[in-house]
């Protein structure tokens, strides 16, 4: 059976996972992970992604029993895989949104943080426990939540490997948006729609912007945005945008939602 479902809903694609019962990573599902976002990646038609494990849980991290059976070498293989898969996730050309019900541990965490925005449910749990079991997070753990929280808040939820709430997650900006469990998916796959009416290459641009920029000096993170702004300054959408402006006032434009080049 497949680990990984797609359902699409216009320009959105839900990348649903379903492995139960607690949605472990293990080779398969990173596989058909891997593929699916490959395969998203190359479709100019889709312009938002949702990722969601179902009205149960998110993902409860990497499959514990197949790593035991592993020896170093192997291991190292094995997350250098999912690594670049997650990897690769976070640099979809258009926006992601992870929708988390129930828990967000480990792997499951770790394929979270590599989305653009976050909506947990009210009774969600997100976590990265791997010290727990005398190891650490491998899949973007200790270097996406450190950028995203902090590396004194990052040290205390990797060092103990705790557990924390929806409302703990929201404040420590672990997460964006908390609603009621049965409207986690509606609202995350709400936004996306809203994002992927925006004007895509620009979109797109703003990612790269964020992604990159935040990995460089303030120096050449100016310059990588000076660039991106007049390569969007020249698209379609650019221009439909700066006339609606003139035109009607802010806010009104309607941008063609035309497939991105490939």
């Amino acid at each position: 059976m497949p680990r990984i479902r797609l359902d699409t809903d216009g320009p959105v694609v839900t990348v649903r996972l379903d492995h139960p019962p607690m949605n472990a990573f293990d080779t398969a599902q990173r596989r058909e992970l891997a593929a699916a976002v490959r395969e998203l990646a190359d479709d100019g038609e889709v312009r938002a992604v949702v990722l969601y494990g179902g009205e149960r849980l998110f993902a409860a991290g990497a499959d514990v029993g197949a790593l035991a059976a592993m020896g170093p070498e192997e291991v190292r293989g094995w997350n250098r895989a999912l690594q670049r898969t997650f990897d690769e996730v976070a640099r979809l050309p258009v926006p992601v949104v992870a929708a988390l019900t129930g828990y967000a541990l480990g792997g499951g965490l770790e394929l979270a943080l590599a989305a653009d925005y976050r909506v947990a449910a009210e009774d969600a749990q997100l976590g990265q426990p791997e010290v727990l079991l005398g190891i650490i997070p491998g899949s973007g753990g200790t270097q996406r939540l450190t950028r995203l929280i902090g590396p004194s808040r990052a040290k205390n939820l990797l060092m103990t490997g705790r557990r924390v709430d929806a409302a703990e997650a929201l404040c420590l900006g672990l997460v964006d948006e908390v609603v009621p469990a049965n409207e986690v998916y509606d609202t995350a796959l709400r936004y996306a729609r809203k994002l992927a009416e925006g004007p895509s290459a620009a979109l797109e641009a703003i990612k790269e912007a964020v992604d990159h920029g935040a990995d460089s000096g303030l120096s050449a993170g100016l310059a990588l945005e000076r660039s991106l702004f007049t390569g969007v300054f020249g698209t379609a959408d650019a221009g439909t945008g700066i006339r609606s402006f003139l035109e009607h006032g802010p806010g009104k434009a309607r941008f063609d939602g035309r497939a991105r080049d490939n």
